[in-house]
This record gives C-alpha cells, structure tokens and sequence, in this order.
C-alpha cells in the first residue's frame, strides 16, 4: 500500500529534480530524502529517478506516477481547503513566481501590504530572471511576460508597462547625450546575455540596433535586469529600463523619449485547482486591485513622490 509520506517526497523531488530544494520545501534533511525515495523505489520494485550531477528526472514509470501523486495530491488539497473554510481564518503558504525586476520593485511590498492583513499566511516569492512553470508546480501563482500559452491555466492580463533608455547623470554630462537612435553606436549599451534570454519580449534593443551603421559597443551584458540597472547607475553605459524601475532613482535620466517608448504586458496564471483555493483567490484579487491603482505609474506617467508609494486597495469590511 503506498504511503502518503514517500508520496509527497515523490511529487517534491519530481516537482525540483533537486534533493536540496526538495529537502528545503519539505523542512527535513536531503540525505533523508534520498533514503526515503530509495527506499520507496525499493519497495515498489521499480527505479523512478535517474540520478546525474544535473538532478533527479523521472523515468517513464516515474512520470506515470506523477499523474496518480498529483490526483491524489488534489484530492487532499481539496479536503483540506474545505475543511479549512469552515474556520474564518485565512492561514497557508503561498508561493508566487514573477520576474525579477516586477518582482523587486512592485509585488514585494504589495507582498507585505498583503501579509499584515492575513498575517497566518506564509508568501513564498520566486523573484527570478526566468519564467515560473505552473505545469511543474514550480508556483501557486504566476507573473509572466508573455501570456501562458496552457489552454488548463487560469490566465488574466495584469497590467501594461514601459519602458524606456536611460543614462546615468555623470555619465551623460561626460559623454554627451544621444540625439538620435543612429547615435547610439557612439556610446556605451547594457543589455541581456543574447543567449540566454528566457522571452523574445526582452529583446528591446534589437530593432534599434537595426538602425545602426556600427557595431554597437556593450560594456555589460547580463541575466539580470537589476544588475543591468546597476551598471547604468555605475556609469557604465546606457540601457532599456521598466519605467517603474528607474523612476525610482533621480539619477537615472530618460533619454530618446520621442524615439523610443516600448509597451510590455503582465499575465497573472495558476492552475485550476490552485485558483480555487482561498487564500489563492484572496491574492489573485488584491494583486489586480492593487496593481489597476498604480497603472499610471507603470506607465512612467505618475513620478510625483520618489520612491513611489504603492497605493493598495481598501481592506474588505
């Protein structure tokens, strides 16, 4: 007869294909872990996992299991979430995935607004500079970029952004300031690694390189946008920036602003069965309340106070 217990050790290291962020999510050491999966492997007399240096992966009769673990950790979800409701305390953990400059600078401290008014639940925030995979029960609820293409999730557009170039001051009263995009091949760029970006929806300063008659000098290259951020307030050349993100530092000067306005979306996702459960709704809805308030401000149209004040969504009577 399986056993609850080596099931949720199962769907973890399925779900990470690491033992140490398995180990992590289910609060036990990983040595244990890698006991109680042999052990379970052993008694179900098949291998689940192939083992390498790169992690755990599921073998085929390890997928097939994958698909009775999840039902039945469905199943048990959705008992307690019923039974749960029952009681007026909202109380839990909630792990969302973003991007990490969104993440940083917008859903962190609505994040907190959030937790003071249900202080039982626990946020886990996956601020990374990738996408989340729902589908791998990586997040509860997830912040993309591009819109989940998973005809099962529950997806809803959050919100619209921009962005535009920025230089740093000191730099810019060194080097000048660019007139045109054509100018740009005389200063200094900071961008993404090219092969290593996780959506086409970052490739912003493809087309204006276009317009180059020189290969463009990039000074930095780099996976985060927070270091790329960094690097243009170090003064090490010049870069695209979510308005949100650098209107927040008075150092940061917008440049080319007739030439150059870009317009991103924010999708909100969560499976199903996660989108149901309450304290899942409870922040589905406050995200987008909280997020339509601060839409100006994402837009780069509202840079009255700095830092900006999120505005948060009056708390339910």
């Amino acid at each position: 007869m399986l056993n609850w217990q080596d099931i949720q050790i199962f769907l973890e290291v399925a779900r990470a294909n690491r033992l140490t962020d398995a180990a992590r999510r289910l609060n036990i050491d990983h040595s244990t872990v890698s006991r109680r999966i042999r052990r379970f492997e052993t008694q179900l007399n098949t291998q689940l996992f192939e083992r390498s240096t790169h992690g755990y992966r599921l073998t085929g009769a390890g997928e097939q299991l994958l698909l009775f673990a999840e039902e039945m950790a469905r199943q048990v979800t959705g008992a307690n979430e019923h039974i749960s409701d029952q009681n007026l305390k909202i109380s839990g953990q909630i792990r969302i995935g973003v991007t990490e400059g969104f993440g940083t600078y917008v859903i962190t401290p609505l994040l907190n607004a959030f937790q003071e008014r249900y202080p039982e639940l626990t946020i886990e925030l996956l601020a990374l500079p990738r996408a989340v995979s729902l589908g791998r029960h990586e997040a509860d609820l997830a912040i993309t970029i591009d819109r989940p293409r998973n005809a099962e999730m529950i997806v809803s557009r959050l919100c619209n952004y921009k962005l535009q170039l920025y230089g740093e001051q000191e730099y810019l009263e060194r080097r000048g300031r660019p007139d045109t995009i054509k100018s740009l091949s005389t200063f200094d760029l900071i961008g993404y690694v090219d092969d290593l970006v996780f959506s086409d929806q970052l490739c912003y300063l493809d087309p204006m390189l276009q317009e180059l008659k020189t290969t463009p000098h990039f000074t930095l290259r780099s996976t985060s946008l927070i270091t790329q951020m960094h690097a243009v307030l170090a003064g090490s050349g010049l870069s695209v920036l979510p308005c949100f993100m650098a209107a927040q530092e008075p150092r940061l000067e917008p440049l080319l602003k007739e030439e150059i306005n870009i317009y991103r979306e924010f999708w909100i996702a969560a499976r199903p069965e996660q989108r149901q459960l309450l304290r899942v709704r409870l922040l589905w809805q406050f995200l987008k309340q909280a997020i339509e308030l601060n839409q100006a401000w994402l837009m780069g149209e509202d840079s009255t106070d700095l830092p900006h004040r999120l505005r948060l969504p009056p708390i339910d009577p």
